[in-house]
């Protein structure tokens, strides 16, 4: 996804509740990384467990 596409999709995704005070706690994950990833699967057709490993490794830690 480019930076660009990103800035529109950005603004279409709620913002998490932690985010504006009500509660919860972050997530996981990065929004963008996630839908990379699906992005990455719908164009490829492959099984989540093709998907390379290094693709979440940020967000794991």
């Amino acid at each position: 996804m480019t930076d660009a596409e990103w800035r529109v999709v950005r603004d279409a995704l709620p913002v998490p509740a932690w985010l504006e005070g009500r509660g919860g706690q972050p997530e996981g994950y990065c929004h963008r990384q996630m839908l990379d990833a699906v992005f990455y699967v719908t164009d490829n057709g492959i099984k989540w467990r093709s998907v390379p490993a290094d693709s979440l490794s940020d967000s794991l830690g």
